[in-house]
């Protein structure tokens, strides 16, 4: 967990980084017994923050959608950090420093008045026909 600590300590907002981590396993005790438990899982994407009140967290920016007012749509993976193994940068600063807080902005906001989360689904009236 102290290299974590020092690798996360030499992490910047907007690089690409690689996320090492063992993911939780699910099994049965009579399907075969005490196999592997752990389940190595590696994650790319751009580095936000690390983020959690209770459990910390590393969040990653995998998709972005660029609204015209300067907001995003974040896909995004949040690594627990307990279950971290290794971070590595693969680029620093991939992402321009004012691009990148716009990005953790976005997160932070949490979807809150972004065209893909205030639009109400409604039905469709062709003509005042009754639907089928």
């Amino acid at each position: 967990m102290k290299e974590v600590g020092k690798q996360l300590s030499g992490l910047t907002l907007g690089s690409l980084v690689r996320v090492d981590w063992f993911d939780a396993s699910i099994g049965k005790s009579l399907g075969g017994g005490l196999g592997s438990i752990d389940v190595p899982v590696q994650s790319w994407g751009i580095f936000l923050d690390v983020l959690g009140e209770k459990n910390k967290h590393i969040i990653l920016a995998q998709n972005t959608f660029r609204y015209a007012d300067g907001l995003y749509d974040i896909d995004y993976t949040a690594v627990p950090l307990a279950w971290t193994n290794s971070i590595t940068t693969i680029i620093k600063n991939h992402v321009q420093p004012k691009e990148a807080t716009s990005l953790l902005n976005s997160f932070l906001k949490g979807g809150k008045n972004t065209p893909r989360t205030n639009k109400k689904q409604q039905k469709v009236r062709n003509h005042d026909r009754k639907p089928c």
